[in-house]
């Protein structure tokens, strides 16, 4: 079971991006999952998630601006960032609970420019 992380690059801030987490090749749907980030500098910490019934939740600096969603049928979660600013730069990696099993995915590099 492998989770892709896609979407990340480089914007002005303000911009917007849209990640993408995709449980490909996995017989299990994506029960709950999270959005975590790696500023440089410091360690990995948790930007927003998302429980299997649709409960979120985001953390202060991200709150109002960015949105997590899923895609069932598509197996996929979403992160997407409005309002981007500079001190959101960093690796965003996603982490999924598939089969009762929580796996990490390969990071997506954000860099927001100012």
């Amino acid at each position: 079971v492998q989770l892709q992380a896609s979407g990340g690059g480089l914007v002005q801030a303000g911009g917007s991006l849209r990640l993408s987490c995709a449980a490909s090749r996995s017989i299990f749907s994506i029960n709950a999952a999270g959005w975590y980030r790696r500023a440089p500098g410091k360690q990995r910490e948790l930007v927003a998630r998302i429980s299997s019934g649709q409960y979120t939740y985001y953390t202060d600096p991200v709150k109002g601006r960015f949105t997590i969603s899923r895609d069932n049928a598509k197996n996929t979660v979403y992160l997407q960032m409005d309002s981007l600013k500079p001190e959101d730069t960093g690796v965003y990696y996603c982490r999924a609970e598939l089969g009762g099993n929580w796996i990490w995915g390969q990071g997506t590099l954000v860099t927001v420019s100012s």
